[in-house]
């Protein structure tokens, strides 16, 4: 595997952690996704078609266009989850949920659907990945008590449904950009779900939640999180997904540690002490799956 597969999924991995904290905070996580998402189109399409018309305007195979569409569709439902939770839980019990289960499909996915296989010390990170991912969140303390009975956070729920839809498109993504070159892949997915997003905020979406960035804050989330999404295409483009995927999701140190430690969420030093050694089993998990892939 290419040594600068890491360094280019490690730098997608901050931005993605950035334009999240962006998304989280803004006040309504869904409409300045719709913002972002237009911003973000709105600065990089007309480069997209200048590029598109120096290299002579080459054929898009049809399998292209309808593997665009597919992803674009998945995409907009991974902003409608996504922000569902956000609007229910915290940044550092949402993310870690969403992301670290999303390699444990995509590599399900990989496996099961696209055919790669994973070697025992790829399994083996698997494991570590998501053993990290327990240890850093204990998602089972996510079940509240209630009355006589309990039942789970509706964020967890919409958290897990997000990785599931990272998983989907990240397996539709790594197929794509082996037709066609990865940021002209982009160009057809990303102005889809820009519209598609758009149109749902403004005729679907009903919750009832105070602001949302301002534009030129969600433009610079929308920008970070299209320059992201091209340097995981790119990846995809020269590594296989059950490499690519996991990877990915070393993001989840990045939020853990600023829940833990910027937003003051571990409670006391043995709390940070877990936190801190399941990041560390995230780290050496993805390691081990990138070695093994």
């Amino acid at each position: 595997m290419p040594p600068i597969v890491f360094g280019i999924v490690g730098v997608a991995a901050v931005i993605h952690a950035t334009w999240n904290v962006i998304i989280k905070t803004s006040g309504d996580p869904l409409r300045t996704s719709g913002r972002a998402m237009a911003a973000g189109v709105a600065v990089a399409l007309p480069f997209a078609i200048v590029a598109y018309l120096a290299i002579g305007s080459p054929g898009i195979p049809p399998q292209a266009f309808g593997l665009a569409v597919v992803s674009g569709l998945i995409e907009v439902a991974y902003f409608v989850l996504l922000s569902a939770a956000y609007r229910r839980g915290d940044l550092s019990v949402v993310y870690p949920i969403a992301r670290g289960t999303a390699p444990l499909f995509a590599v399900a996915a990989g496996v099961l659907i696209l055919g790669e296989r994973l070697s025992p010390l790829g399994a083996l990170g698997v494991a570590a990945l998501a053993g990290g991912i327990l240890v850093i969140q204990r998602p089972w303390r996510a079940v509240r008590e209630r009355g006589a009975g309990g039942r789970v956070d509706r964020a967890v729920l919409f958290a897990l449904a997000t990785g599931l839809s990272i998983a989907a498109y990240s397996a539709v993504d790594s197929v794509g950009v082996k037709l066609v070159a990865p940021w002209l892949f982009a160009a057809l997915v990303f102005p889809l779900a820009a519209v598609v997003l758009v149109g749902w905020v403004r005729f679907v979406d009903r919750a009832e939640v105070d602001g949302g960035a301002s534009w030129g804050r969600a433009a610079f989330a929308g920008v970070l999180s299209l320059v992201g999404y091209l340097l995981i295409l790119f990846a995809y483009s020269i590594a296989p997904l059950t490499i690519v995927a996991p990877l990915r999701e070393s993001a989840v140190v990045l939020v853990s540690g600023w829940g833990s430690f910027r937003l003051g969420e571990a409670v006391d030093r043995r709390d940070a002490s877990r936190r801190i050694a399941g990041a560390v089993l995230v780290l050496a998990g993805a390691i081990l799956v990138a070695l093994g892939g």
